[in-house]
């Protein structure tokens, strides 16, 4: 590739994609809810391309990052960010003879409960009613029929758990949600985690980028190996210097959890503490990325210890701890 375009590139991922891009030789240019000139990000809206479809002209390709990754916002907002903001890009992509579209689902795409344990890329993915999980869904849908149409090349990611520094929904909101002592955990904290540091992901994203036989595939990109949920927290009680976490029944955990989501939207506000986040971190079941490592030559690098090690130096010293 020479030159790519990265949707979301103001964003967590988008940004460590830019960085790893650029120190590879790439041109890229991106776009976000607000420019960054100084790293050649503009302002624009996935559901409206005109505006930003120039920048296209050029580009061997497309990293669509942007979405909604949260479980407090609505169904209409996520399916149009989600589902239509996806199909937008594709058509921008297409009308400028862009081939490669490499579109970030989830691994949520298998439902937040209910896959078997080392579940495949063949496994039939199973809408929930969760707005976020049948969103990414529709979303990949929407790659997927653009391949079959011959509209563009469309490589599916789907990725574990992304942590490292910067990560908001596995960093910093949960350390937030500590220091407040508001944080526990179903599942007596026996819930399966699948932590990818961010770094690896990214590595898989740019071997999917740069393979011609990844074209129409979906791919699990997640980390070494899941870990129980308090064992994965439990790094951010360390870091707070507290004993935890708390883990309590599925049962109980979802009903607390159900409840402070009515009083917070009585209130006006929302909050990823709901009933949907409690049965997330109850799941059982892992991630195989056997299909990565064959086709791709994917191999993560970094482990649960080594990337909250990172984590930890890159919160103290801006300090967040």
């Amino acid at each position: 590739m020479s030159r790519v375009l990265i949707t979301g590139a103001a964003g967590f991922l988008g940004a460590a994609l830019r960085d790893r891009l650029t120190s590879e030789g790439d041109e890229v240019v991106g776009v976000d809810r607000v420019a960054d000139p100084a790293r050649g990000v503009h302002a624009g809206d996935t559901t409206d391309p005109a505006p930003w479809r120039a920048l296209l002209d050029g580009c061997d390709a497309v990293i669509h990052t942007a979405a909604v990754v949260s479980n407090a916002v609505d169904l209409d907002e996520q399916w149009r960010i989600n589902v239509l903001g996806t199909r937008r890009v594709a058509e921008a992509a297409r009308d400028a003879g862009v081939r490669r579209v490499v579109h970030l689902s989830s691994v949520r795409a298998f439902s937040d409960t209910g896959f078997p344990d080392g579940v495949t890329e063949d496994h039939p993915v199973r809408p929930d009613g969760n707005p976020y999980v049948d969103t990414k869904i529709a979303s990949e849908h929407v790659v997927l029929q653009a391949h079959a149409a011959g509209e563009v090349d469309a490589v599916v990611i789907r990725p574990g758990d992304v942590y490292g520094p910067g990560s908001v929904p596995w960093i910093l909101k949960p350390l937030d949600a500590i220091r407040s002592g508001q944080f526990l955990l179903p599942a007596m904290g026996g819930g399966i985690h699948s932590p990818v540091y961010v770094d690896d992901l990214v590595s898989g994203v740019v071997l999917a980028l740069r393979a011609p036989e990844a074209a129409g595939q979906v791919f699990t990109i997640a980390g070494p190996r899941g870990v129980r949920s308090d064992e994965y927290f439990g790094h951010l009680y360390r870091m707070l210097g507290r004993r935890g976490p708390l883990g309590i029944p599925t049962g109980p955990a979802v009903a607390l959890a159900h409840a402070a989501d009515r009083l917070n939207r009585l209130r006006g506000a929302r909050s990823d503490v709901n009933a949907i986040s409690m049965r997330y971190l109850a799941r059982r079941g892992t991630y195989s990325i056997e299909k990565a490592r064959t086709v791709l030559g994917y191999e993560p690098a970094v482990d649960l210890d080594e990337g909250m090690r990172r984590t930890e130096a890159w919160l103290r010293e801006g300090g967040h701890l």
